[in-house]
């Protein structure tokens, strides 16, 4: 993901309209969401929760299939907490080096350890996807939205992953570039671990003086 900008160009969300990149909202609706690429992982994940907890925000979680099949508590926990569940394949596979048979059923992999571990035996759980590295072909966009998914992707990258940079780097990814109906990026990985406990507090708490709520994602929501 590197050379990939901090806010998505209005082009690539020209160029694809099937995904979501944000909420088409009324500019005084101060609502974004936050996401959460890679877990559940213990270290990471739990503080993400207290985090939180703590500024009365909601977020999406995109899981790996085997880090859910790992952790069933934590993943637990999110359910519990009144966030939602985003499917993020089950091995973190790369599109653009997978066959697209190989691909759909890593998702299909990672939705079963989804709905396994699903609080509610009454409902299904939700279909939202994100493909790891934000990578994605349309022979596999297709089959997924012929599945159900809807493809979540973002106009805002918090780009926590990224080393060597001042805290002020990715702060400023998110509060310069947030609006409202923003689909904002973090990692609940051990990779991003450092810079997402620096940053996430000064976003919630920042956002959150700008009138900012943090909801999470509607499941099939309308294109707009």
């Amino acid at each position: 993901m590197k050379g990939i900008p901090a806010k998505t160009p209005k082009l690539l969300k020209w160029l694809f309209p099937k995904y979501r990149w944000s909420f088409a909202v009324d500019a005084q609706d101060k609502v974004a969401y936050l996401t959460f690429d890679d877990g559940p992982i213990p270290e990471i994940t739990e503080y993400v929760l207290k985090e939180l907890k703590r500024y009365n925000a909601k977020a999406t979680f995109f899981c790996i299939g085997q880090n859910i099949a790992k952790h069933p508590n934590i993943f637990s926990e999110i359910i519990s907490q009144g966030h939602q569940i985003g499917n993020h394949t089950y091995d973190h596979l790369e599109a653009w080096r997978t066959g697209t048979e190989t691909y759909i059923s890593n998702v299909l992999l990672c939705q079963e350890e989804i709905q396994k571990n699903w609080n509610s035996t009454k409902t299904s759980a939700p279909k939202l996807f994100r493909p790891p590295y934000g990578q994605i072909s349309k022979s596999k966009c297709t089959q997924l939205i012929a599945l159900g998914y809807e493809i979540i992707l973002w106009d805002v990258l918090s780009k926590d992953w990224v080393t060597n940079r001042k805290e002020s780097y990715y702060v400023n990814n998110v509060i310069k570039n947030t609006l409202p109906g923003s689909i904002i990026v973090f990692h609940d990985s051990l990779k991003a671990e450092r810079n997402l406990k620096t940053t996430l507090p000064r976003v919630l708490q920042e956002l959150g003086k700008q009138g900012y709520r943090f909801d999470p994602i509607p499941v099939k929501s309308t294109l707009s």
